[in-house]
């Protein structure tokens, strides 16, 4: 007898995934971890695999940083031009690791690179989703003085995606820096104005004017393994950001 294989219910239909280059670095201190990248890759299959159209946004931070070289005096358009390549290099690993295990991806970015990277165009990207591919956006928005979260902010907007999922280092938004601030309690929730006001650095400014402008929702979560997969299917981890929530703080009463 046939066995039916079930898969869980997404809570979204069409996510994008911001990735801190950051995320690649596993315990090195420099470059990609394939191991890392590997299992970010499984659970981006393991969702895809549920119907979820998925496109990502990915970092340079773990090959160089454009904001830090600039504040050393190097020229701030060249370096952030610098950090888009990084970017580049990390989409390529994704897009590898995410391909031998089955699933056809496009990289495109904001910069001209025939020769390893589709050009973006809006109505491209939303065909490869489509079709079931999964979107690797990279370059950012191929502008110097634009961050990438700005460029995971526009591209969410621009292709009707249902949230967008910032993957980091810490289990959501915290009211301090709970890596110097051990009683430091996580929001539950919160709303845009409130990310500003507070000066949290959830997102650059830019990124969250945009989000707040076109309503769309932020969850801010820890990238521990599965947990890509735990937000897509709507469990309440990481912090809420919209514009239907209050600030909620753990330990408040909902």
């Amino acid at each position: 007898m046939q066995q039916t294989v079930s898969f869980p219910k997404p809570a979204y239909r069409r996510v994008l995934l911001k990735l801190s280059g950051e995320a690649l670095l596993g315990r090195q201190e420099f470059g990609i971890d394939p191991d890392v990248v590997g299992e970010i890759a499984r659970e981006i299959v393991a969702i895809h695999g549920w119907g979820v159209e998925v496109a990502v946004v990915v970092g340079g931070g773990n090959i160089f940083r454009g904001a830090v070289m600039a504040s050393r005096g190097m020229d701030r358009a060249t370096a952030d031009y610098m950090g888009m390549l990084g970017t580049v290099i990390n989409g390529l690993a994704l897009q590898d690791a995410i391909e031998k295990q089955g699933v056809q991806t496009r990289v495109m970015s904001g910069i001209e690179m025939d020769k390893v990277a589709e050009p973006y165009i809006r109505r491209r990207a939303e065909r490869h989703l489509e079709k079931g591919r999964v979107d690797l956006f990279v370059a950012g928005t191929g502008d110097p003085y634009f961050t990438t979260d700005t460029a995971a902010a526009l591209r969410a907007v621009e292709l009707h995606c249902d949230v967008l999922l910032k993957a980091t280092q810490v289990n959501g938004v915290y009211e301090s820096d709970p890596r110097h601030n051990p009683g430091a309690r996580r929001f539950r929730s919160l709303d845009y104005m409130g990310a500003l006001n507070r000066g949290l650095e959830v997102m650059d400014a830019t990124a969250i004017s945009l989000v707040k402008d076109n309503n769309l929702p932020i969850i801010v979560f820890n990238l521990a393994p599965g947990n890509i997969e735990r937000v897509v299917r709507g469990e309440p981890i990481g912090t809420l950001i919209s514009g239907d929530v209050g600030a909620v703080l753990d330990g408040a009463d909902s």
